[in-house]
């Protein structure tokens, strides 16, 4: 029959057991410790030899999480100083520019257009209407004859498409001198005369204004026609005081109302007309209009 083995025996035993299984955990948290740093130095594509390269160029390895950190300045992104503002490598700098103080602020080059200070091409098409081509290729001679000599314009009739057409040339000194020469060809088409529409060539607070009779009021049959007769007046009459008194020039056209002045003076104007449309009485009309013109002339003087 075998002793039974005492407490020392079996204290001894238990230190050893224990002793091997701590040795065996270490062992095993070792090992997947490498092969976890095996998998992620393998994903990075990177090498032993590559690694230990890299740590002698200055690059560290962190050891928690295996990640390849660079600690050189050669990889640090650079960026561009100009005006106190930090932009990175890829924004395209512009053009810097050299003065007597040194250098300015950065702006792109201009074109050669813009250098020597030559105006963009523009063309305008202004169609005419029917009953306005017979007038037009009566007073051409006198239309496009400002519309060159005065603006530089290039000015031909196309009787296929029943407009003017005009464009800019090498002789246009003017931005706005198209803008000019598309009113006073509108203005002759509204059916002012020339004389009046040369002005918006020579004057630069000149405007066209048109509005419908219906926009004021909707009328109809008789109620629409003697509107119209108010405005007019007999043989002109009203029409005229309206001119003299606020300095402009109105055109009446079936059930429109074309304006030819200053902003202002289009403004008195259109205040009357309307007066009389909505039904006003045209002595009232007249005495308002004969205080207008009173205050007129004395800005005048």
């Amino acid at each position: 029959m075998a002793p039974l083995p005492n407490a020392s025996d079996i204290q001894m035993e238990n230190a050893d057991t224990i002793k091997r299984k701590a040795r065996r955990g270490r062992r095993s948290a070792g090992s997947e410790a490498k092969r976890l740093a095996r998998h992620k130095n393998a994903g990075a594509g990177l090498s032993r030899d590559v690694l230990m390269a890299n740590r002698d160029a200055g690059v560290e390895e962190d050891a928690e999480d295996a990640v390849v950190i660079d600690v050189t300045s050669a990889t640090l992104p650079s960026a561009i100083i100009v005006d106190d503002e930090i932009t990175p490598d890829s924004a395209q700098p512009a053009e810097e520019v050299e003065t007597v103080d040194g250098p300015t602020a950065l702006f792109p080059p201009l074109d050669q257009d813009a250098a020597s200070g030559k105006l963009k091409g523009e063309m305008r098409k202004i169609p005419i209407p029917p009953h306005r081509m017979a007038p037009l290729k009566k007073e051409w001679v006198n239309i496009f004859t400002p519309l060159t000599e005065m603006l530089g314009l290039q000015v031909r009739m196309n009787l296929l498409k029943k407009s003017v057409e005009m464009r800019t040339s090498k002789f246009t000194k003017d931005v706005g001198a198209i803008q000019k020469g598309a009113d006073f060809v509108r203005a002759f088409t509204y059916g002012f005369l020339i004389a009046d529409a040369i002005a918006l060539l020579r004057l630069d607070d000149l405007y066209l204004d048109s509005f419908e009779i219906k926009d004021v009021k909707s009328l109809s049959g008789d109620h629409l026609s003697r509107a119209i007769g108010r405005i007019a007046g007999q043989d002109g009459k009203t029409r005229f005081t309206i001119e003299n008194a606020t300095r402009t020039r109105v055109i009446l056209a079936d059930t429109k109302v074309h304006i030819l002045g200053s902003f202002q003076n289009i403004r008195l104007a259109k205040d009357a007309i309307v007066a009389l449309i909505l039904g006003s009485p045209p002595g009232k009309v007249y005495a308002s209009l004969r205080t207008i013109g009173a205050r007129l002339k004395q800005r005048a003087f």
